[in-house]
């Protein structure tokens, strides 16, 4: 079974490869002449098939580009955005996250004292560090039809106001259907996972953009999808997956040995009603990589791990966020968006 240092590498992998390998070469300033050059190559940190960081000296080295990248490696490239609360991939083609990823605690859901996160000071913000022309940008949300959903909810990030205000970012922002999917049912499956710290002790929450195909009168699969904003550049996924990883001790006797809890859930991009159940939107993990592209765990991590329904109840709670807001109380729940 594996412990909880390598469950986190390894759901958090992704933000070693997000920062990328890290490179050293030391040279001396005493030498009093230019040395010759030798084949010693510098020190890469790597990640093994264990999990563990370890020093890789055996790379292999491509001295140039083929000739026919002379001038530029087009990509694709996703830009890898390391954030306070969490870890994200960018997709420029479609101008929202490829992926987001969260690991949430009982305690990192908890307000930091004064430098806590408050949602009435975060704003909407364009992510500057996203190139210009591929960015996603406030006026294509205007008038869309669209709620700007989050994808980290604001309420996972109450750490600290920078914390918060990063949800708040465009890189961090995918159309979202307002009134019966992003202020409701999608915003009561995040309540759900931040709710599940306190029956696990860690808790993974993966956020997919998907675009699923759809069997059309004619017999022929079709994936059709809206873009938005004038001219149109930010693409309306037609479906959302949570796909959920958590953990806690089998035994007070034994806290390195971890039971594991997986679950994934695909969410249309629609109104949803309130009564339906959550377990009728579970897919299975591979379903979600193999849509996505994406590899979210390891085959031994799935093996190991007990289906989420099975250790805890898969229900959500209806909270109306929104109706609540509308009747102007100031003590009412703020919607995670």
């Amino acid at each position: 079974m594996p412990s909880a240092v390598v469950i986190h590498v390894t759901v958090f992998a992704a933000g070693a490869l997000l920062g990328g390998s890290i490179a050293a070469a030391i040279s001396s300033k005493n030498a009093p002449t230019p040395r010759p050059q030798t084949n010693t190559q510098p020190a890469i940190v790597g990640i093994d098939t264990a999990g563990r960081a370890k020093i890789v000296n055996d790379l292999a080295v491509v001295p140039s580009l083929p000739t026919a990248l002379k001038h530029g490696n087009p990509g694709p490239i996703v830009d890898s955005l390391v954030r306070k609360a969490y870890v994200a991939a960018y997709d420029r083609r479609l101008r929202h996250p490829a992926w987001t990823a969260e690991h949430l605690t009982r305690r990192s859901l908890v307000s930091n004292g004064n430098d806590s996160g408050d949602r009435s000071k975060s704003t909407f913000v364009e992510d500057d560090s996203v190139p210009a022309p591929f960015r996603a940008r406030l006026q294509d949300y205007f008038r869309s039809g669209y709620d700007r959903g989050h994808m980290v909810p604001a309420a996972d990030a109450k750490l600290s106001q920078e914390a918060m205000n990063e949800t708040f970012l465009l890189s961090n922002i995918a159309p979202q259907i307002g009134d019966g999917f992003n202020r409701h049912y999608w915003a009561y499956l995040e309540d759900w996972c931040r709710r599940l710290t306190t029956s696990f002790q860690d808790v993974f929450v993966f956020t997919v953009p998907l675009y699923l195909p759809r069997l059309e009168a004619d017999g022929k699969w079709r994936v059709t999808h809206e873009v938005i904003g004038s001219p149109p550049n930010v693409s309306v996924p037609t479906h959302f997956a949570k796909v959920v990883l958590a953990s806690k001790p089998t035994s007070p006797a034994t806290p390195d040995i971890l039971e594991l809890s997986l679950g994934a859930f695909v969410l249309p991009n629609a109104v949803i009603k309130d009564e339906a159940p959550l377990e009728g939107f579970v897919m299975p993990v591979e379903a979600v990589e193999r849509a996505a592209g994406l590899t979210l765990f390891s085959d031994d991590l799935k093996a190991n791990s007990k289906h989420i329904c099975k250790t805890t109840k898969c229900d959500v709670i209806i909270r109306r966020f929104d109706d609540a807001r509308k009747k102007g109380s100031q003590k009412a729940i703020e919607a995670p968006k």
